[in-house]
């Protein structure tokens, strides 16, 4: 049983691999009268890996719905394992102790891609990969290398081709190798007449050779290669309104139009749209966010990291087993919008684990203080100050409820008290409303001194560690994600 299902597992059929469609050319744009390059089954697991272009695609959640409403009925499960910054052989994280991804990896990179003394035990991906029993995988490399210039690109062919080998060679369902697709890199847009940004002309030599490479690379080992690189250059000429934030990352509009794409290249659909997308798209969001707190948990530092040690362990693996719980509930609960149905999701998580009394161990001393909390008045009573400084209140908890564990405040040109909230912190607990962490302003309207009025700036945040003003807008640090809010 895959720990996503609350249902037995059926084993795959299998085509053989002659069957796989292979492009033979050197640069060539794949599968034009939509034959799948994969041959998709009935409860498959597919998981993309790769860099930030996959990576955002867990925000925007088009891509997965493009295959789900091409299967409706395969039950399928679908699982982002992209990061922004992945290399085939170079995979840094905070959790783990080395950034190598398989054996022998650490010999494609140069000096600064080495350990950095990371601390924890967070799963390696292969790991993951054998977790969640992966039977398609879809890899997104080639921007990341393309800084490192022509110079190093025989490099990149051997670190990409050890990759595909190492690959090639794993069983992570348990019976067979995983249907692999390797994908290149979009092509950089040129936004210059509306943002200071490169036209793309230096950066789009490169990802052009880094594609012509991958392709090489993918044909040496027979791996499908779809070349996204001079599709997105046809993409961009098409289309009058932007398809990128800033020449590399897509947006909103830039997701449909590769999800669109993805569909028809690799998995055979076509352009129809399905009666239930909207239903179905919402169950993906809804579930990548359980899945986001799984793999890319906010503040791991405490769950997998040097801070795991010595409470940890009693309450942490609890969570992460109810959260998996949840995170397959969601997986039904898309199968179910696919037949136009909604999930009744509360009285389903109500049947997941429950959590342990997590018991405090905080121990009153004179080293660790007094618990007792001081409100306004009664706490600058206890506060000394230099001569000739005067403290005094301008908000409190108890006039504005929602300045709950500020994090950082800043006072903006029209005397406004900016704050960041996250009474959140430091975790989601699972079966717990999903965090609604703030930025609010507060306001002296009166001139009394003290604030009177309080906007809610920004809500349904996750742990927004910090903020910036800026001419076009307020970029919020939250989780995984540095977003731009206007």
């Amino acid at each position: 049983m895959k720990y996503q299902l609350f249902q037995p597992f059926l084993k795959r059929l299998f085509l053989p691999s002659a069957t796989l469609l292979l492009c033979t050319t050197l640069l060539f744009q794949c599968n034009s009268s939509n034959e799948a390059l994969v041959a998709v089954q009935k409860e498959d697991t597919i998981v993309f890996i790769g860099n930030n272009l996959c990576s955002r695609m867990l925000n925007y959640g088009d891509v997965e719905t493009a295959i789900y409403t091409t299967f409706p009925d395969s039950n399928l499960i679908i699982r982002n394992m992209c990061d922004g910054g992945d290399r085939p052989g170079f995979r840094p994280h905070s959790g783990r102790k080395t950034p190598w991804p398989f054996p022998g990896a650490e010999a494609f990179q140069d000096e600064l891609a080495q350990p950095s003394g990371s601390v924890g035990h967070l799963e390696y991906p292969d790991e993951w990969l054998s977790m969640v029993e992966t039977d398609i995988l879809l890899a997104f490399f080639g921007y990341t290398a393309s800084f490192d210039g022509i110079e190093r690109l025989p490099i990149f062919k051997e670190e990409l081709g050890a990759f595909l080998k190492h690959t090639l060679e794993q069983e992570y369902n348990g019976e067979s190798a995983p249907e692999l697709i390797l994908l290149s890199p979009i092509a950089f847009e040129d936004l210059t007449d509306q943002y200071d940004l490169p036209d793309g002309i230096q950066e789009n030599e490169n990802l052009e050779a880094y594609t012509e490479a991958m392709a090489e690379v993918a044909a040496q080992y027979e791996v499908p290669f779809v070349d996204l690189f001079h599709a997105s250059q046809k993409w961009y000429q098409s289309n009058p309104a932007p398809l990128t934030i800033d020449g590399f990352q897509l947006n909103e509009l830039g997701n449909q139009v590769i999800a669109d794409h993805l569909k028809k290249v690799v998995f055979g659909g076509k352009s129809v749209k399905h009666p239930e997308e909207a239903l179905v798209k919402a169950a993906v969001l809804e579930k990548n966010w359980f899945w986001h707190n799984d793999y890319k948990v906010p503040n791991g530092v405490h769950v997998f990291g040097r801070r795991y040690e010595p409470f940890g362990p009693d309450n942490y693996p609890p969570e992460i087993k109810k959260n998996r719980e949840m995170t397959a509930i969601r997986d039904q609960a898309i199968w179910a919008a696919l037949q136009g149905e909604t999930m009744d999701l509360a009285k389903a998580d109500a049947g997941t684990s429950k959590l342990p009394a997590v018991e405090t161990n905080f121990q009153p001393s004179n080293k660790n203080g007094n618990p007792e909390y001081l409100y306004g008045d009664e706490a600058i009573s206890r506060i000394k100050v230099a001569e000739g400084y005067e403290i005094s209140l301008f908000a409190s908890e108890r006039e504005f409820p929602d300045l709950a564990n500020p994090v950082q405040i800043s006072f903006d040109d029209q005397g406004r008290l900016w704050v960041a909230t996250m009474p959140t912190y430091p975790h989601y607990r699972p079966g717990d409303e999903k965090p609604n962490d703030k930025l609010i302003i507060l306001e002296d309207t009166n001139g009394d001194g003290k604030a009177d009025k309080q906007t809610v700036f920004a809500d349904n945040l996750h742990l927004p560690v910090g903020f910036e003003f800026a001419p076009d807008g307020v970029y919020i640090s939250q989780g995984t994600n540095l977003k731009r809010y206007t």
